[in-house]
């Protein structure tokens, strides 16, 4: 495939590592400029920055993306150093793995916060930029669990189907500036988050998926490139599903 997004300007949140890190590689090799935001490993995100300036240009975005303060300003620094933003990607994300009897206030808050606040803060922030793009697009990181529910992460599971609710809401809103809004709901994915599985549990959890393999980060990678290029460009409103089969809807 060529460099089907060159020169398109987009921003990754969450991107020092696993699906935010391949997304902006991926974006990368075809072309586009990234912004690339974390908020703690200064070292991984060098080594992701390293590795798109072999490809494309870019530039570190550290900051909490729950924070207004640092929401603002990561998208004014991209935008003002770039000329404007096409593309905003909201991964980042953190997963509390507890159910309710053990979860507290404040891990529900602060899920929330990364979750649902931070997309929200980030999209209506980068909404004077993408209107004056042409290839504008929001694209949401969702789970299959906001569909399947789990035993062990009450907060999480209401903050991707929040945010499912969020990406559906944009759509309607801001199709007729030209931005379409849609979220990829990936399934069990071979990154940190499942950094504590033995072998077998991989293996068994590998089994139980249709496909009979965990996904890769590259996996959800290609997903947002297919809705971020011109191939995507009347798709929207959409949950797009990665999962290998594990979760219809």
């Amino acid at each position: 495939m060529a460099r089907v997004l060159e020169g398109r300007r987009v921003i990754v949140t969450g991107a020092s590592r696993g699906i935010g890190r391949a997304i902006a590689m991926k974006f990368a090799q075809k072309g586009a400029v990234i912004g690339l935001n974390y908020i703690h490993n200064d070292q991984d995100a060098q080594q992701v920055l390293k590795g798109i300036k072999e490809y494309s240009d870019g530039m570190l975005l550290k900051g909490d993306v729950s924070v207004e303060s640092d929401a603002k300003r990561i998208v004014c620094e991209f935008a003002e150093k770039f000329d404007g933003l096409d593309i905003l990607i909201n991964n980042a994300g953190i997963y509390i793995r507890k159910d309710i009897e053990n979860s507290t206030v404040e891990d529900y808050d602060r899920t929330m916060d990364v979750n649902v606040r931070g997309p929200f803060q980030l999209s209506k922030f980068s909404l004077q930029y993408l209107k004056e793009s042409d290839h504008a697009r929001i694209i949401n990181l969702s789970s299959q669990l906001a569909f399947k529910g789990s035993t062990h992460g009450t907060a999480y599971v209401t903050s991707k189907a929040a945010l499912i609710g969020l990406t559906r809401a944009l759509a309607l809103e801001l199709g007729s500036h030209g931005i379409t809004v849609n979220a990829i709901a990936p399934g069990t994915i071979d990154t940190d988050i499942i950094g504590d599985y033995t072998e077998e549990k991989k293996k068994v959890r590998a089994s139980n998926i249709p496909v009979g393999r965990l996904g890769q980060p590259v996996d959800i990678a290609y997903a947002a490139l297919y809705l971020a290029s011109d191939m995507g460009s009347y798709v929207n409103g959409e949950i797009l599903g990665v999962n290998g089969g594990s979760a219809l809807h």
